[in-house]
């Protein structure tokens, strides 16, 4: 027999922890953590929090204008004034959950700054603001005595049922089980996976969106993805450590193949100017000199001051042999963040009755086309915290009963064929990374539909293989679909 509970939370980053812990007490949740509980794009945010808080030179009029120039004012203006006007009342709170920000000796909060700020409003924990924030809303959570957390499980599967929702769940011992709620919260994070190099951590497959976009909530803006402009480049790993842009902040210069700074030629805010433009402009010199050879170069820096300032860079850097209060840092563009995804209204509502989305894989219209430096902790905490205090008015509406929808996990199918994931990972680095190749946009746009109909209609093994195979054939094709209509539409 199937377990049913009230709220069932898909993902355990910070917006799927702090929806959590600002749902009521009484509800019975379920949080689902697709590996260990640490591993979530949450953890890996480096600069940190912003917000106006006890902040007498700043106020939330600049830090929306800020947004609304970062992201080209295709920003839902009314999300963006939510956003900035909010922010105190949850810094406030997760710092009453123990939340530790960096503080100057006068014991008053260090703002740092970064691209496309105009003042310095950038709260954070040294530079691995994400992992405490993550951390301590973690400890939180495990004290609930309401929330019940799976690690190590799959979600394999959602479907909407006539009393809320089905999940279909692979466990970490290789069994099936489906659990059933009368609310589901999307917190899965972003897509990073579905290209070939990114900043985000292995689960990020694209899952929620794919769930969302199989029950018939409305997928916008997918083509809104974010490229950072200083990922670690080795050349060689995937996953790419993100060397933060509180580095630019602090006063690091980009240099080309040439050893030579190269911003003034596009850009009057050099260095400081917002991800989207730096990427554009690395894009552009790489052209232009011939050589995707580029460097962030802080080292005319104090070094202890930079030990002290960015310990977890240092730390990583020096395994990879480079010294960062000495030496040059290899850099160069990769996948990010996604600034589309699962249409939300203000509540964090999709258009299917009862399902949520929140964090990275929700499209609240925040962010336009280019997120700013540091507004993802925020929009997390405050939509999630949105999305808990809307179920919390639904929730004496709900019914009694739980219906359950069967699913098949076609244990006696055949694995889905090696090399798949591989293979969309290069079209969509090759077709739709920083500049996109309109040319290969459509050449690719019919591979990924013929990958896509083959994982729908074959009865493969339902496993964490197919699972992601199918949301980054899914998300690829969101993609590249929507770039074809935008370059029709042109």
């Amino acid at each position: 027999m199937s377990r049913n509970y009230d709220v069932i939370i898909a993902g355990c980053g910070a917006a799927g922890l702090y929806a959590a812990i600002n749902l009521p007490s009484e509800l019975n949740i379920l949080i689902i953590c697709k590996r260990d509980l640490k591993l979530c794009n949450s953890s890996l945010a480096q600069g940190g929090i912003a917000g106006v808080y006890k902040s007498p030179t700043d106020n939330i009029q600049y830090h929306q204008n800020d947004t609304l120039i970062a992201g080209s004012f295709k920003n839902n203006v009314d999300a963006v004034h939510t956003l900035v006007s909010e922010a105190a009342q949850d810094i406030e709170h997760i710092i009453e959950l123990g939340v530790e920000f960096d503080k100057n000796p006068d014991g008053t909060y260090h703002r740092t700054l970064e691209g496309g700020h105009g003042h310095h409003r950038i709260f954070h924990h040294a530079d691995s603001t994400g992992a405490e924030i993550a951390g301590k809303l973690l400890e939180n959570v495990k004290q609930l005595p309401n929330v019940e957390i799976m690690e190590n499980t799959l979600m394999c599967g959602a479907k909407q049922t006539s009393t809320g929702y089905s999940a279909f769940l692979k466990l970490a011992d290789d069994t099936y089980e489906t659990v059933n709620s009368h609310f589901m919260i999307l917190a899965t994070g972003g897509i990073g996976r579905v290209y070939q190099f990114t900043t985000n951590s292995a689960i990020a497959t694209g899952d929620g969106i794919t769930f969302a976009y199989e029950m018939g909530a409305k997928i916008k803006n997918l083509s809104y993805v974010q490229f950072h402009p200083t990922a670690f480049n080795n050349r060689a790993t995937r996953e790419c450590f993100l060397i933060s842009e509180a580095v630019r902040g602090e006063g690091a210069y980009l240099l080309n193949c040439n050893k030579e700074r190269f911003m003034q030629n596009y850009d009057e805010r050099l260095e400081l100017a917002p991800r989207d433009v730096v990427s554009h402009a690395i894009v552009l010199e790489a052209r232009k000199t011939g050589s995707t050879d580029f460097y962030l170069d802080i080292s005319y820096k104090d070094s202890e001051f930079l030990k002290n300032r960015f310990p977890m860079i240092y730390k990583n850097l020096l395994e990879q042999g480079y010294d960062m209060t000495k030496d040059r840092i290899p850099i160069y563009p990769c996948q990010h963040y996604l600034m589309g995804g699962i249409q939300v209204n203000p509540a964090s509502r999709t258009k299917v009755p009862n399902l949520y989305a929140c964090g990275e894989c929700s499209n609240t219209g925040v962010h336009g086309n280019n997120r700013l430096a540091s507004n993802s902790l925020l929009e997390a905490l405050v939509f999630s915290r949105h999305a808990a205090q809307d179920i919390a008015k639904k929730m004496p509406h709900a019914p009694e009963n739980f219906e359950e929808i069967e699913f098949n996990p076609h244990t006696d199918g055949q694995p889905v064929p090696h090399g798949i994931r591989t293979q969309l990972r290069h079209i969509l680095q090759e077709s739709y990374f920083v500049i996109p190749n309109a040319e290969k946009i459509q050449e690719n746009f019919s591979k990924v539909c013929e990958i896509l109909h083959d994982l729908e209609e074959t009865p493969y093994l339902v496993n964490q293989d197919y699972v992601e195979a199918r949301s980054t054939a899914t998300i690829a094709f969101l993609i590249l679909n929507e770039a074809l209509i935008e370059e029709k539409g042109a």
